[in-house]
């Protein structure tokens, strides 16, 4: 079984700008001491309590576990103190291991260095204990370590996520430029959606944003499509640890709930609807897709809500006619709630007024900003 500290304080980790909704997700999932902060949230609890996050949250991108924390100004420091920590609990040399790093303001100024380091101590620790080694696997590994070093303070993650847990397992395919899904799912709860209210996205693509809203409406667990997560390939993972998150996974799925939401996903490319049906049905919920243009889009007078990530800059192509289409039928929309993510200050010109709130959002490495509007625009 895992070993049991009175409390572990955990790192849940969030596309920049997300950090404020990942934030309210984990306070309404009753975690403890939840805390935003730059690139995630802090919340302590128990090891079941990041279980739980794991299987939860629609938002983090990863659940952290911080394993030690100490002053480490050059290589043999952050060796020492890495050996320190106690890793037989989470590895044996059957085991393979993979480390991550990130760095900015003290001695270790490279990333690769710091993740030799970290891995050295880990592997020579058990070496010398057991007389084996556990090996390295960069692509799928057992056991994945982060190491965070600011101002020479070196803090030691266990990811207990494993795979990035916007890979919820139901998008096997997807076309160009598509939105992760925990994106999709922070965009929803920034944009003020009730899960209640009709819900329309006339640029689906291959479906996230309408798949993410039922999802959520039907309190469907995003872990539940996921075989399993990293944690439950540690070496303190038994039958017993196994058991147990079994009975959180049964709970999960008993709190399921059928759902008559309206939620509907169009796009232009034929292609794009038979993908997000067959998306929607791995993920097994039941949005609504038709063929159709934003231009032609037509909803019913609100409330209601239009979330939609149209094609902007370095992400696809877009002719700037679209925008000007796009703005005039959301304007036709009265009583809804609109909700873009714009890449390109163009989108935002076209909108013909100031919205009324926007948050700064980064999809991949690329600036957003997400705008809206209350009662069409």
């Amino acid at each position: 079984m895992t070993p049991t500290p009175s409390q572990i304080a955990f790192f849940a980790t969030a596309a920049k700008g997300t950090e404020g909704a990942l934030r309210d997700e984990l306070r309404e999932l009753r975690l403890y001491h939840v805390r935003a902060d730059r690139g995630g949230v802090h919340f302590e609890g128990r090891w079941e309590d990041g279980w739980f996050a794991c299987l939860h949250s629609r938002i983090a991108l990863r659940i952290l576990a911080q394993m030690g924390r100490f002053e480490a100004p050059d290589g043999p420091a952050l060796y020492d103190g890495v050996r320190q920590i106690d890793w037989t609990p989470f590895l044996t040399p059957e085991h393979t291991l993979a480390v991550s790093a990130a760095c900015r303001s003290g001695g270790l100024t490279h990333t690769g260095f710091i993740a030799q380091k970290t891995k050295d101590a880990v592997v020579d620790q058990l070496r010398d204990l057991l007389a084996l080694r556990p090996s390295v696997d960069r692509k799928d590994p057992d056991v994945s370590l982060f190491v965070h070093i600011a101002k020479d303070q070196a803090t030691v993650y266990l990811d207990l996520a494993g795979e990035s847990l916007h890979r919820r397992g139901y998008r096997a395919e997807h076309l160009e430029a598509p939105l992760k899904e925990t994106l999709a799912a922070a965009i929803l709860r920034l944009c003020g959606w009730d899960r209640v209210s009709p819900l329309v996205d006339p640029m689906c693509g291959s479906g996230t944003i309408p798949i993410e809203a039922a999802l959520w409406a039907g309190n469907v667990a995003p872990g539940l499509l996921r075989r399993r997560f990293g944690f439950e390939r540690w070496a303190c993972h038994d039958a017993t640890a196994a058991a147990r998150m079994a009975e959180i996974r049964s709970v999960a799925m008993a709190a399921r709930r059928d759902t008559d939401v309206d939620i509907l996903g169009c796009d232009i490319d034929p292609a794009a609807i038979d993908l997000a049906g067959s998306n929607a049905r791995k993920a097994g919920v039941r949005p609504r897709f038709e063929p159709g243009t934003v231009e032609t889009l037509r909803h019913g007078d609100g409330p209601g809500f239009v979330v939609v990530n149209p094609p902007y800059g370095e992400r696809l192509d877009a002719d700037p006619a679209l925008y000007d289409g796009m703005s005039a039928a959301f304007r036709s929309q009265r009583g809804h709630c609109i909700a873009v993510l714009a890449g390109s200050p163009a989108i935002e010109h076209a909108m013909r007024r100031q919205p009324d709130k926007w948050y700064a959002l980064f999809n991949g490495d690329l600036e957003c900003r997400l705008l809206i509007y209350r009662n069409a625009v």
